[in-house]
C-alpha cells in the first residue's frame, strides 16, 4: 500500500490527503516529526520536508505540488487540474495564490506563530505577526467571495485542485478558530461544500494533543 508521510497542520499535506481521497486511492498516513531529521526519512526526501508519497513499488514523490500533480496525472479520474489549457492555467494561478500569498500572509502568521513555534520550541508567538494574519485573512475571504459570485467553484464549473489547496490552507487556520466566517457568507458557503465532502473527513478528525479545535471545526453546519 502507498504511504503518505505528513504532519497535521500542514496545508500541503492536507491537500495531498484530500486529493488521494478524491481519487479513491487507499493509503496509509504516517505522521512524520520532520524536525527530528530521521535518516530513513531523509533517504526518501533529503530536504527533510513533508508531504512525501511512497508508492508500492518504492517510488518516493516529495513536495505538495509534486504529489498532487503526480496523483492527478497517474489517476486522472476525476480530473482535478483541468482538461483544457485555459482551465489548467486558472487552476494553477489560484493554487499559486493560496500556496504563496495566502500561506505567507495568513497561515504562517497564525499557524506558524501559534502552533509550529510551540512544537519547534522557537519561542513565543509574535503578536504583530498574529495581528497581521488576522487582518489579512479578511482580504482573502473577500477574494473567495468575489470568485464565488461569478463561478460555481473557485476556478470554474467544477471543483478543482484550486479548491482543495485553498480549503487546505483555510482548514489549518480554522483549527485555531481564527476564520471570521460570519463576516464572509459566500466564502463560508463555499467552504461548507468542501468540508462536507467525504474526502475531508480525515482532516476533520485531526487532533493535536493539548490543542483541541473549536466545536465549529468539525461541525458541518457551522
Amino acid at each position: 500500500m502507498r504511504v503518505l508521510y505528513h504532519i497535521w497542520l500542514s496545508p500541503a499535506c492536507r491537500a495531498a490527503r484530500v486529493v488521494l481521497a478524491e481519487k479513491g486511492l487507499e493509503f496509509e498516513p504516517r505522521v512524520e516529526p520532520m524536525w527530528e531529521r530521521r535518516p530513513s526519512f531523509l533517504a526518501l526526501n533529503p530536504a527533510g520536508e513533508v508531504p512525501v508519497l511512497v508508492e508500492p513499488d518504492g517510488l518516493a514523490v516529495s513536495g505538495g505540488a509534486a504529489v498532487t500533480e503526480y496523483v492527478d496525472e497517474t489517476c486522472p479520474d476525476p480530473p482535478l487540474i483541468g482538461d483544457e489549457p485555459r482551465v489548467r492555467a486558472e487552476v494553477r494561478r489560484l493554487i499559486a495564490w493560496f500556496e504563496g500569498k495566502f500561506n505567507a500572509e495568513v497561515t504562517e502568521n497564525l499557524v506558524g506563530e501559534k502552533v509550529m513555534k510551540r512544537y519547534l520550541g522557537t519561542g513565543a508567538p509574535d503578536s504583530l505577526a498574529v495581528r497581521a494574519g488576522l487582518t489579512n485573512i479578511h482580504h482573502h475571504l473577500d477574494y473567495i467571495s468575489f470568485l464565488m459570485e461569478r463561478r460555481p467553484w473557485l476556478a470554474g464549473d467544477r471543483m478543482s485542485l484550486a479548491d482543495i489547496v485553498a480549503a487546505a490552507q483555510i482548514s489549518c487556520v480554522d483549527y485555531l478558530g481564527d476564520v471570521p466566517w460570519n463576516d464572509h457568507e459566500a466564502a463560508k458557503v463555499w467552504f461548507a461544500r468542501i468540508k462536507s465532502r467525504p474526502s475531508f473527513r480525515a482532516i476533520l478528525a485531526d487532533y493535536l494533543p493539548g490543542l483541541p479545535p473549536p466545536k465549529s471545526y468539525t461541525d458541518l453546519d457551522f
